[in-house]
């Protein structure tokens, strides 16, 4: 919980610095990057996470993979971050970074589960009704679980709508049985 505290406040930091630039969209795609990179590759990761690693070598890694590629003040925030010992909840600090810019543009993700791949008319069109269902702009992951044998389950934070086949079925099944 302390850490999620932590990466909060080092989110709202940079997201406050995106939105005195211009540049909070960027910020978003870089630490997202970033958590990605951290996430994918064990080298990296180690080498961010590392006591063994001096404090500046991690900042000159970092300004070196990101020189050139944006501005001065996002350069600074990760050198600061080093510099406190925090590079360990980068990953953490991407997710509460990017949770204030889909609040910032009203946007929420949903898990979307279907028993068949979705082609791009589906998926815009299950894209449109949950956003006109919610209100937001709804980004949706797409996954397949054959297991559900037709419809879809979707997820939203702690909300679950399920319009699974499977799950009708099951509902039939408990009411001829208890009739």
């Amino acid at each position: 919980m302390r850490e999620r505290t932590i990466a909060r406040n080092y989110a709202e930091a940079l997201f406050q610095a995106g939105e005195r630039s211009g540049h909070t969209e960027r910020y978003a795609d870089l630490i997202e990057a970033l958590a990605g990179a951290i996430q994918s590759d064990e080298t990296i990761r180690q080498a961010l996470e590392s006591p063994r690693v001096p404090k500046p070598t991690k900042q000159r890694i970092l300004t070196r993979a990101f020189e050139g590629r944006t501005t001065h003040q996002f350069i600074k925030f990760l050198a600061a971050v080093v510099k406190r010992g925090r590079e360990g909840i980068l990953v953490a600090i991407s997710e509460q970074y990017l949770s204030l810019v889909d609040e910032k543009f009203n946007r929420v993700h949903a898990s979307v589960v279907l028993a068949r791949e979705p082609d791009p008319a589906l998926q815009q069109f299950v894209k449109q009704r949950l956003s006109d269902a919610i209100g937001k702009e709804v980004i949706p992951h797409f996954r397949v679980d054959l297991e559900i044998l037709g419809g879809l389950i979707v997820r939203i934070g702690d909300r679950v709508m399920d319009g699974s086949l499977r799950r009708r079925m099951v509902s039939l099944r408990r009411q001829l049985l208890g009739t």
